[in-house]
């Protein structure tokens, strides 16, 4: 395979639908082996908690045991298997749910937000527990900065990346100073989910992962602190006034809320 000669790192952020995983995930990285395979590329992985399952005690560090058994967390765990089994020069960067600065489908803009301007968010689990967050353009900077120190890590590295751990209360208030308004918390009703489950193909998955809502977790980043010694995460309430539409900033934000502009690298020297 020739479309990865002359690449050094190639970061593969592709990911389907829920439903197609088990079609697609296999096939693809396959194909992304292969090429790196031929070209001697470095391959980075954006990894999840999925491997980990419902079971496993925390926190969750690059040595902890992939335990999942449900269909997608399987899917997840054959498929750094795959990499781990292979030749090719692999870093999966771990992090939980995603905080982005543009709107992206995930949890954080599709339910927790959306009611933001009426006073309301919307949380999907239990507020009292744990659970871990990423802020993408901190995650995107972590990628460059393993992708700098490839040389010198191990041919397969798992990075867990810790991001910022908090509950569905934590959340609330950070939104709340973010956004000048007092907010009330309302819990999101997964029944609609269960109605919807014969006629939907999304929705078993959805409910599949429900588990991450109720179960206390988080990253442990002390491997990457020991690669990255000097590096600086985005305070929590800077990195959620990114995240919040304009019209929901306060006149003094501490932000403009404009997508951040990503740089492509084709080149990690």
């Amino acid at each position: 395979m020739t479309s990865a000669q002359g690449v050094d790192v190639i970061v593969n952020g592709w990911n389907p639908l829920y439903p197609d995983w088990a079609k697609m995930v296999p096939d693809l990285h396959r194909q992304v082996i292969e090429a790196a395979s031929a070209s001697g590329s470095t391959v980075i992985v954006p990894g999840n908690v999925y491997v980990f399952g419902a079971e496993t005690p925390g926190p969750w560090s690059a040595s902890t045991p992939h335990m999942a058994t449900n269909p997608l967390g399987r899917i997840r765990i054959d498929m750094e298997e795959a990499y781990r089994a292979s030749s090719v020069r692999t870093i999966v960067l771990r992090a939980g749910d995603f905080i982005d600065t543009t709107a992206s489908g995930n949890w954080f803009d599709q339910v927790m937000s959306k009611q933001l301007a009426r006073g309301r968010f919307v949380y999907p689990g239990n507020p009292e527990i744990p659970h871990a967050w990423a802020y993408l353009p901190d995650l995107a900077r972590a990628a460059v900065a393993l992708a700098e120190m490839r040389a010198e890590l191990p041919r397969f590295s798992d990075v867990p990346f810790a991001g910022y751990t908090l509950t569905g209360n934590d959340l609330m208030r950070g939104l709340s100073r973010a956004t000048g308004k007092e907010l009330t918390l309302k819990r999101m009703q997964w029944w609609p989910l269960r109605l919807a489950r014969p006629f939907w193909r999304l929705a078993p998955h959805l409910l599949e992962m429900r588990y991450l809502w109720d179960v206390p977790h988080r990253l442990d980043g002390s491997f990457f602190d020991e690669l990255v010694g000097d590096f600086q995460s985005t305070d929590l309430e800077v990195a959620l006034s990114t995240s919040i539409p304009p019209i929901l900033q306060p006149a003094d934000g501490l932000s403009p809320n404009r997508p951040l502009k990503a740089e492509v690298v084709t080149q990690v020297h």
